[in-house]
């Protein structure tokens, strides 16, 4: 069992755990998460790490569905920031406690302010990596702010 889903069962938020048999050549992890569970891409989303120019809070945490790239322009606004950048995978992965492709926003090792694509709302359930590769968890997206302390915000390319 992965932190994720330890931190939601803690929390008592109902969930549902898909899993699939990740391909190693595969390196689009959201869309083979979608394509392969048969899911609807727009309620698959993945787990960004952007790093920001704050010094107290280097990194933040952005989802987004896997058929839409992230607006880091958006992203910026919202933070209160001039610019942003992706970040690096390794940071990614030090900061977050998970590996890339297996990101999961709930349960990482540093709390990071959180932005969820507002596009989540219209969906009962949206679905997240659960902390590992082929490991995908299925719960309300309000549920998902609550344990991230994240916020809903059009931060998806069109």
């Amino acid at each position: 069992m992965t932190p994720a889903v330890r931190l939601v069962k803690k929390n008592q938020i109902p969930f549902d755990i898909l899993e699939y048999s990740h391909d190693p050549h595969c390196a689009a992890y959201g869309e083979e998460a979608a394509n392969t569970l048969g899911l609807e891409p727009a309620q698959v989303f993945k787990t960004l790490l952007v790093a920001t120019d704050k010094m107290h809070a280097p990194l933040a945490v952005a989802l987004v569905p896997v058929d839409h790239l992230l607006n880091l322009k958006a992203v910026a606004k919202c933070l209160g920031q001039k610019k942003l950048q992706m970040a690096d995978a390794e940071l990614a992965q030090k900061s977050s406690g998970y590996l890339v492709g297996g990101i999961s926003p709930l349960a990482q090792k540093k709390p990071l302010p959180t932005l969820i694509d507002a596009s989540a709302q219209n969906f009962d359930r949206i679905y997240v990596s659960a902390g590992r590769r082929g490991l995908e968890i299925s719960l309300a997206a309000t549920d998902l702010a609550k344990l991230c302390k994240g916020s809903f915000a059009d931060i998806k390319t069109l």
